[in-house]
Order: C-alpha cells, then sequence, then structure tokens
C-alpha cells in the first residue's frame, strides 16, 4: 500500500513517499480503505520536528485524521461490516472516561502511525460512523477539530441555549466551535486579523467579530460587546499570548478551553484574574470515542456541516502542509487518497 513517511529531514522534506505491506488483522480488529484524510497545526509541528528523530528511528506514518470504508473485519468483530463508512478517533484506545497516559501514548500520527496511508488497521472500538450523507472529505474533518470543538464546548464547558461564546480566528477547531455554538443557541464573538475572515465567520453566524490587530485589547472590547458582563465560554487555541485578552472577556465563573499553542506553549500571564473572578481554565486535548459519537448526532440533528477550505490529491500532500502553515485557510484543508 501507498503511505507517506516521517523522515528525519528539515521542513516538510521530512514526508517521504513509501510503500508498505498492508498490515495484518486481529481478531478484534478493523481493515479500512481510507479515502481522505485533514491535517491540523500538530501535524505541522510533528513533520518540522521530524529532523530530530535518529536516523535508525522507525519512520512512522503522518495525520491523526482519516476516514474510509471498512474492507475486512476481524473473525471476532461485532460492531463493523464490509463497506461500513467510518473515521479514526484521535486516541484509538480512549474509549470513555479520562484520558490517561496509556491513551495518550497512542495517539494516532504521533509516536504510532497515523492516517496517511492507503489501509489502516486499528481495534473495532476504535472506529466512528461517519455522519449520514457526509462524504469522506466532510468525515476527516472531524476526529481532532471536531470532536476538540465539541469537547472545548460541550464537555469541558456547558453551552447553553443564550450564552456568549468566543472564538478564536478562523482555524478547524474555531470554525467548528462557531457553528456548534450557533447550533446550540449560543451567541459568539469571532476574532481575526483579516477582514475577509471575518466576513467568512459572519456568514457561517458569527454575531460580532473583531480584529484583534486594530483592537489589541479585544478582550474588553468582547467584554463591552455583552454589556459589561463578559463571555460565558472562550474557545482559547492562542496560547500565553492571548490568554489574558481572553481572560479579560469572560464573565465571573467563565471557562476558558484552553487547547491551543499558536502563540507557544510557555509565557507569562495574569494568574490574578483567574482567581479574582472564579475562572475556570479547563485543559481540552482532543476527547474521547464517546466524544466523537456524540458529536456525531448533533452534527445530524443540527445540519451543520463542515468547512473545507482546500482539497489536495495523495501527490501533493506537501503542498497541503505548506497551505496549512500559510495560515490562508478557513477551516479545514484535506488529502484525498
Amino acid at each position: 500500500m501507498k503511505v507517506y513517511e516521517l523522515h528525519p529531514h528539515e521542513g516538510f522534506a521530512s514526508l517521504v513517499r513509501a510503500e508498505r505491506p498492508s498490515p495484518p488483522v486481529g481478531p478484534t480488529d478493523v481493515r479500512v480503505r481510507v479515502r481522505a484524510t485533514s491535517l491540523n497545526f500538530r501535524d505541522l509541528v510533528v513533520a518540522k520536528n521530524a529532523h530530530e528523530r535518529a536516523a535508525d528511528a522507525r519512520a512512522n506514518v503522518p495525520l491523526s485524521d482519516g476516514a474510509g470504508e471498512v474492507v475486512e473485519v476481524g473473525s471476532r468483530v461485532e460492531r463493523w461490516k464490509r463497506g461500513d463508512r467510518v473515521a479514526a478517533s484521535f486516541f484509538p484506545t480512549w474509549v470513555s472516561g479520562e484520558l490517561d497516559d496509556r491513551h495518550h501514548a497512542a495517539a494516532l500520527g504521533g509516536s504510532v502511525d497515523g492516517m496517511l496511508a492507503e489501509e489502516v488497521v486499528l481495534d473495532q472500538s476504535a472506529w466512528v460512523r461517519v455522519p449520514e450523507g457526509w462524504s469522506y472529505e466532510q468525515a476527516a474533518t472531524l476526529p481532532c477539530a471536531g470532536v476538540t470543538a465539541w469537547n472545548a464546548l460541550f464537555e469541558a464547558a456547558r453551552v447553553r441555549p443564550g450564552d456568549t461564546v468566543l472564538v478564536q480566528g478562523t482555524g478547524g477547531v474555531s470554525v467548528f466551535a462557531l457553528q456548534l455554538a450557533k447550533a446550540a443557541g449560543a451567541r459568539v464573538i469571532a476574532t481575526s486579523s483579516s477582514e475577509k475572515k471575518r466576513e467568512v465567520a459572519r456568514r457561517l453566524g458569527a454575531d460580532h467579530v473583531l480584529d484583534y490587530t486594530a483592537d489589541p485589547e479585544w478582550g474588553a472590547a468582547a467584554k463591552r460587546w455583552t454589556g459589561g458582563r463578559g463571555v460565558d465560554v472562550v474557545v482559547e487555541v492562542g496560547g500565553p499570548g492571548t490568554f489574558d485578552q481572553s481572560s479579560t472577556a469572560l464573565r465571573y465563573g467563565g471557562t476558558m478551553s484552553l487547547l491551543g499553542v499558536l502563540t507557544g506553549t510557555k509565557g507569562a500571564v495574569d494568574t490574578h484574574r483567574v482567581f479574582h473572578r472564579h475562572l475556570r481554565v479547563a485543559g481540552v486535548y482532543v476527547g474521547s470515542v464517546s466524544m466523537f459519537e456524540d458529536l456525531v448526532r448533533a452534527l445530524e440533528a443540527s445540519k451543520v456541516a463542515p468547512v473545507v477550505d482546500r482539497t489536495f490529491g495523495f501527490d501533493d500532500a506537501r503542498a497541503a502542509y505548506e497551505h496549512l502553515a500559510s495560515a490562508s485557510h478557513v477551516g479545514k484543508v484535506v488529502v484525498t487518497l
């Protein structure tokens, strides 16, 4: 089968096409012919750090997100049959409950082979049916960005009709969060430095948009828009560089779902506001299989559809990485197989 592997080269030259034998299928395994994959910011980081791998280290297959059709099942598989349309969970062993070291170590596309391959074999519990009527390209956007947005809004937080949610930018998680929050009856504030992207956010239902470059104090501006109360939930994708503005925007007792590192992982933040205003900072790292299944049901009920910015063929996978790295996208970048 055709695959991409990550080799110890600089930049996206680390992505190398290769061929491998099809993986074997155990009694509880399911083999899926992958039809589409999608990229996340994490995939850029993993590829760019591949040059640090030892020259004799095993070359892993990248990407956590992918969808396809079941082509073979093990002798003890009961959940799936040939022809079923499924997507893989980001954490294939995290079915429910709390994340732990074992589940963390099994995340696809990191230290474990991912989805940028013609065939992938995982245990039957790792697969989730795709929403009815969705294309494989659409379904491939869900395992990381979709599940993360769901977790940020409805697991780490409890968004209710009438709440106000602030999302940062128009990347995959933020767009899903905007759409899901609107479907739940919330008001949404979106930030972006690009008027083109702010207009897309408006079309997707954003009630208010802010230019964070024109107004560096956008947290206070968001709070003013709520009449001084503050927003209920912030989907924080920036990290330390945006943390203080997010905490400024939040109401007393509000929740910051902290899930991104676009401005890095370390930096000075104002902790006084967190305890002084009883804020809740919840770390969000994707989600479990059961969260993924809840998301699929919600998507089918709400008719929310993903925003696919651009689709690339398998031969152009490096170009897909470059496009995502340019930050010119809105929504998701997809690679088809």
